[in-house]
């Protein structure tokens, strides 16, 4: 296992990260992602910690908070030392019928965040991240309370989750001019079959020193290797039942057909050679995966050995590659001859 900087924190990540949307399941929507028992769980959890991973991510609403007090007994039991894991979750979601059971108000935040070090059992969450954008709250209320947060030592890091580039650099912004934390990780959806985290965001993420984490890396089972022009292999995928993230389909298996040689020649799986092309981009920290069975673990673990060789990047880069927008052609006409020499 390697580990990559969590930001400019100072400390290390796996960059393999175990994510625990599968753990519970919980009511209706939620039995689509994952239905995965204590018992499961902590066998999950065992053995990503024994394959080096350090990183874990949750989430409050992820099974109406099952997911979070799952991962947080799994960690009791197996005794796992605080230091040694460092431990992600998110706010924003709705938890609870009322007004004010949703979103990024202080008054939000700071129930959130006692309930998630409630379920967890634990005094403070190495990763606190805000799950998307409030466009009812304004940025630097919300920075203000998250600032808070890690004042009183709730919190020791802040991230971000699906939020446009501007609304990133604005609460950055915020930061920097009234003296809060900032944010040092962006987690996003990014994968082989959907580039468009390169557009915007992962520019600013480089010039802002900030640390991705890929959230959905084989675009919802898309790239599971369970899809084909045909059909689907297996029912037993949620994509089969909760269609999402969007993909392009028919871009999408033309890469699928770009990866499959070249996971034949590796004797790997297509979903392994879309995790090792993900471990190979530029900005990206870890890579969360969400399995449902020790094998797919296993498989999804194993992507940080693959080595692709640049022939073979160059393909799937080409294959997979974004169509061309505006600002991005005239940005990259008007750059050409300034390079540094």
């Amino acid at each position: 296992m390697r580990y990559r900087p969590l930001g400019r924190t100072g400390q290390f990540v796996s960059e393999i990260c175990l994510g625990t949307m599968t753990f519970h399941g919980g009511a209706d929507f939620w039995r689509n992602i994952g239905t995965l028992d204590q018992s499961a769980a902590t066998a999950l959890v065992a053995r990503a910690l024994e394959a080096g991973v350090n990183f874990i991510d949750t989430a409050d609403v992820y099974s109406e908070g099952n997911s979070e007090i799952l991962l947080g007994q799994a960690l009791a039991d197996l005794k796992v030392a605080r230091e040694d894991v460092i431990v992600a979750t998110k706010v924003r979601g709705r938890f609870g019928p009322g007004p004010n059971a949703v979103g990024l108000s202080r008054g939000h935040i700071m129930d959130q965040i006692a309930g998630s070090l409630k379920r967890m059992k634990l005094d403070y969450v190495d990763l606190y991240q805000i799950h998307g954008f409030d466009p009812v709250t304004p940025l630097e209320e919300t920075m203000r309370a998250l600032d808070d947060c890690v004042s009183r030592g709730l919190v020791r890091t802040l991230g971000c989750s699906n939020l446009a580039a501007w609304q990133i650099m604005k609460a950055q912004g915020i930061s920097e001019r009234r003296g809060f934390a900032r944010f040092e990780t962006v987690q996003a959806y990014y994968t082989i079959a959907g580039r468009d985290l390169e557009r915007e965001v992962l520019p600013l993420v480089e010039d802002q020193g900030m640390g991705v984490m890929v959230w959905s890396p084989l675009a919802g089972g898309f790239l599971s290797g369970k899809f084909t022009r045909e059909g689907v292999k297996s029912n037993d995928t949620r994509r089969a039942v909760f269609d999402f993230p969007p993909v392009d389909k028919a871009r999408g298996f033309d890469v699928i057909d770009a990866m499959r040689p070249i996971a034949e020649a590796h004797e790997v799986s297509v979903a392994r050679v879309a995790l090792a092309w993900l471990l190979s981009r530029k900005g990206v920290m870890s890579v969360i995966i969400g399995a449902k069975t020790p094998e797919q673990l296993n498989d999804n673990l194993a992507a940080g050995d693959l080595k692709l060789t640049p022939e073979e990047l160059a393909t799937l880069d080409q294959a997979s590659a974004l169509k061309s927008e505006y600002p991005g052609w005239m940005l990259e006409r008007q750059s050409t001859g300034r390079a540094p020499r």
